[in-house]
């Protein structure tokens, strides 16, 4: 990495927990090359500058799902420690303590992707409440136009195929109808 973080990095770290977008501390110690110890103990002299809306830890359950569901954070599935989660203010707050060109630096660049993201979140939103919005409006009209799809995702029906043999009437076995 440069001395500017690419979003896409930052972008990959951002996690969904408690229906916040945070930051696990190891990934913003790499992000402000530091150690994640050193990081931590920062914050622990520091713990008046972040209330639970800035920093979190994770519970036992939590710290699972993210092993289990990020590559990058396989090696937090042998440490003792349950790591913290930084919300964007918290983010900001730990490179105020640490008061290095590199965080400051990286923390604009967090700050950058945070508000990307929540663009992309309010233009999501926008387009359901217009796609909500045409569907009520034209219902009516595409309403064959959505009973035909339904019809052509439903599975086919099963009818019987009877075969005549020497003048006797024998059930093979069902066959589906051809659309």
């Amino acid at each position: 990495m440069g001395s500017i973080v690419p979003i896409e990095v930052i972008d990959k770290r951002i996690l969904l927990i408690r229906r916040e977008k945070v930051i696990l501390d190891n990934d913003l110690a790499e992000l402000y090359r530091v150690g994640t110890k050193a990081l931590n103990q920062a914050v622990k002299r520091n713990k008046e500058r972040f209330p639970d809306d800035f920093m979190f830890q994770l519970t036992e359950e939590e710290k699972k799902k993210v092993v289990t569901n990020c590559d990058h954070l396989s090696r937090l599935k042998y440490s003792p420690n349950l790591p913290f989660a930084f919300t964007e203010h918290g983010a900001i707050m730990a490179a105020t303590i640490l008061n290095s060109p590199i965080a400051v630096q990286a923390s604009i660049h967090i700050v950058r992707t945070f508000i990307r993201l929540r663009q992309i979140l309010a233009s999501s939103t926008e387009l359901s409440r217009k796609l909500d919005t045409l569907e009520k409006k034209y219902d009516a009209q595409f309403r064959v136009v959505f009973d035909a799809i339904h019809q052509l995702m439903a599975p086919p029906i099963p009818k019987k195929r009877i075969f005549e043999r020497k003048g006797r009437r024998i059930k093979l076995f069902p066959a589906y109808k051809k659309l």
